[in-house]
């Protein structure tokens, strides 16, 4: 006998139940017309993931379950739908899974292990399972014992419950996790490694149906898997596309056919990641339009490059910003740069408002040099100006900072810093030109000029200014330190220079306050700035 099952890896979006119903209901008769006998949803996908403190709305709760409800009306005898939403029991909320068959919803089952880490605050929210045991089911005149688990109870490395050998213990013939599983640049060999350790250890099928998609600073690259018995891979929902992957598994050997998949460099999926976040960012809060400040470097042209992929170039605006300090080559790149990207740009020179500036300080800043405040003052003028296009025009401001110099504080605060999204304030700088070389081979010409890959990074807010970070050196130092969580004297053994470190270190700690009014970013990596990410403000520890 075969089982024909399908995984429903789809792109909710947080709070829109109606929405996100019709796209399942889709789903389901999309489904129904191939003959699928099981059909796997994600996590939470009736409500969207992560709904933080909307789970606190008790009618946002007691609409999810009646859309719950209403969509398992619409299922029929000869098919079973696993799908994710959020339980209530006795005032008490439970991620959950519900099995829907004939009708009505035959069975539930919860989350156990709840993650407390990262973007993750479910302990926040939910009760774990209080049991974890297989479900029961009749498909096609035969019974069966599946395990059903929620995302986290996969990943069991540090918890003393092992929920998928539970479930194997206790007969189940094959286990089923449904996921809201975040990307992060290494994600997916881990997931691999997880399940494949499982299937071997039990030798017994897992399917793994994962979201895709972006919800605020989250990007979800779908990555969906089955694997049967023998480990063979039979099933697989593309990278950060909407899918429905349909496989077939025998009850005998419990194997199908093997199914190959593409792996994609890391480079790829960082820049996949970040389209899908400014795709999914921009729509699903109501904007189509973009506009970013070009200043012929390597950040801004990344940023607008990403733009023209997500949104296409008839959506994006470059503006470029000279000022007295602008070198002529930097504008010649800015003009190139958008030409090949083909997108409308202006040019707004900022002399003449620097100056008016300038003036209105006179008396104030009388016999006082000019300093970082006059080019704070720059960077705070063209800040004002995409602004004021966004309010006008309906754009929404890109900013352009790494994470690297964001890290650092190297960053003008309701400057640079201003805008509706962060597109690269989870990359690093080295990163940064990473996709640049990537985004020119990907589309087989020199798209961003080779001179802004070549040139010293600038911002040009002085005559003769060159950014006072060797990147070779401070960019993985960064890294180590926000995302390994390094020491002082960890990174001292590791051979960086003692008072690189400190110095850095003591930058990171003191820019907290810019990060904290920066906009949200979109994270590719296991830790970036934002809600993952809580430090204080004032902070006088120096360790």
């Amino acid at each position: 006998m075969e089982l024909k099952i399908g995984i429903a890896q789809i792109n909710p979006t947080i709070g829109d139940l109606e929405g996100n119903a019709k796209k399942i209901s889709d789903y389901i008769c999309k489904s129904k017309k191939k003959g699928v006998d099981l059909l796997i949803f994600p996590e939470m996908v009736i409500t969207g993931y992560p709904p933080q403190d909307l789970l606190f709305n008790r009618t946002f709760i007691e609409k999810n379950i009646e859309t719950l409800e209403r969509i398992s009306r619409q299922v029929e005898n000869d098919m079973h739908v696993i799908i994710g939403f959020v339980d209530r029991i006795d005032g008490e909320l439970y991620n959950g899974a519900a099995v829907l068959n004939n009708g009505r919803i035959i069975c539930k089952r919860y989350k156990t292990l709840l993650p407390n880490y990262d973007v993750f605050d479910e302990v926040r929210y939910f009760t774990p399972a209080r049991e974890n045991l297989p479900v029961d089911l009749e498909i096609k005149g035969k019974k069966f014992k599946i395990g059903i688990e929620i995302c986290e109870d996969l990943w069991d490395k540090n918890y003393n419950t092992k929920i998928t050998d539970i479930l194997y213990d206790n007969g189940a013939q094959f286990v089923i996790n449904i996921s809201a599983s975040p990307f992060t640049d290494a994600k997916f060999e881990t997931r691999m490694r997880l399940i494949k350790e499982k299937v071997k250890k039990f030798r017994k099928p897992f399917i793994y149906a994962n979201m895709v998609g972006s919800n605020s600073e989250v990007v979800f690259d779908g990555n969906s898997v089955a694997m049967d018995s023998d480990g063979k891979v039979i099933g697989w929902g593309k990278e950060f596309e909407e899918t429905l992957e349909i496989f077939e598994i025998t009850t005998e050997a419990w194997s199908g056919k093997e199914k190959e998949i593409k792996f994609s460099s890391r480079v790829e999926r960082i820049y996949n990641a970040l389209v899908v976040g400014i795709k999914d960012y921009l729509y699903k809060t109501g904007f189509y339009k973009a506009v970013v400040g070009v200043s012929g470097g390597i950040d801004s042209a990344v940023v607008i490059s990403l733009a023209v992929e997500a949104l296409g170039a008839d959506n994006v605006l470059g503006v470029m910003m000279p000022s007295k300090y602008t070198s002529v080559q930097s504008m010649e790149d800015a003009k190139t740069l958008v030409k090949n990207l083909g997108v409308k740009s202006y040019i707004i020179p900022i002399d003449q408002i620097f100056q008016a500036y300038n003036s209105t300080f006179t008396e104030i800043f009388a016999g006082l040099p000019e300093d970082i405040t006059e080019e704070n003052i720059q960077a705070r003028i063209r800040g004002n100006i995409l602004m004021a296009i966004s309010n006008k025009l309906g754009y929404l401001v890109l900013s352009t900072g790494n994470k690297t110099e964001l890290a650092l504080g190297y960053c003008t605060i309701y400057g640079d810093l201003s805008g509706g999204l962060a597109v690269i304030s989870d990359v690093s700088k080295l990163d940064v030109y990473e996709l640049a070389n990537y985004y020119n081979v990907l589309k087989g010409r020199v798209v961003i000029p080779e001179s802004i890959l070549t040139k010293k990074p600038t911002a040009e807010l002085k005559f003769g200014q060159v950014d006072p970070f060797d990147y070779k050196i401070v960019s993985p130092l960064v890294d180590e330190i926000i995302n390994n969580n390094r020491t002082i004297e960890e990174l001292i053994k590791m051979g960086y220079p003692e008072e690189l470190v400190i110095d850095t270190a003591r930058r990171i700690r003191r820019a907290e306050y810019k990060r904290r009014q920066a906009p949200p970013g979109i994270k590719i990596t296991e830790k970036a700035f934002g809600i993952g990410r809580r430090f204080p403000i004032i902070n006088k520890f120096d360790g």
